[in-house]
């Protein structure tokens, strides 16, 4: 998988109009030495498999995943962004495998939200201390503009 790709079968653009696109860095090592298949990439790979797990069992997807060589937080990896179009883009930290479907319960609350905005409160506890920044909507929507 490259540095930008998406994940399963890659549906057109128009088919992730309002899906949360979720960045996740896969050169994370927690702090570790270099790996084969570091954090970030095993965690990529359990939400891939859940992912997939939806759309057999009929539901809709909880979010577009893209994977990413850095996101410049290596001292809180494994890290993610969320963003969608009209909210805020989250930067994320301190996750890993274990906390996939945690990140995916969090995508779900993120897409339902006006403003992108979820507050600890509703998220699942695992993601207590997952915040590390966020940015305004505006820059997502410039960076998406062809």
């Amino acid at each position: 998988m490259t540095a930008e790709s998406s994940s399963l079968s890659s549906p057109s653009q128009a088919e992730h109009v309002g899906l949360p696109v979720l960045h996740v860095c896969v050169t994370c090592r927690r702090g570790g030495p270099a790996m084969d298949c570091p954090p970030g990439a095993q965690l990529l790979e359990r939400l891939q498999t859940l992912l997939a797990a939806e759309q057999q069992a009929g539901e809709a997807p909880s979010a577009v995943l893209r994977s990413v060589a850095c996101l410049a937080a290596c001292d809180r990896g494994c890290t993610a962004a969320i963003a969608m179009e009209g909210r805020w883009t989250w930067l994320l930290g301190h996750l890993g495998a274990e906390k996939a479907e945690d990140i995916l319960a969090y995508a779900r609350l993120y897409a339902a939200s006006a403003k992108g905005t979820v507050m600890p409160s509703r998220r699942p506890a695992s993601l207590a201390n997952m915040v590390l920044g966020r940015v305004p909507a505006l820059l997502y929507n410039e960076q998406e503009e062809p």
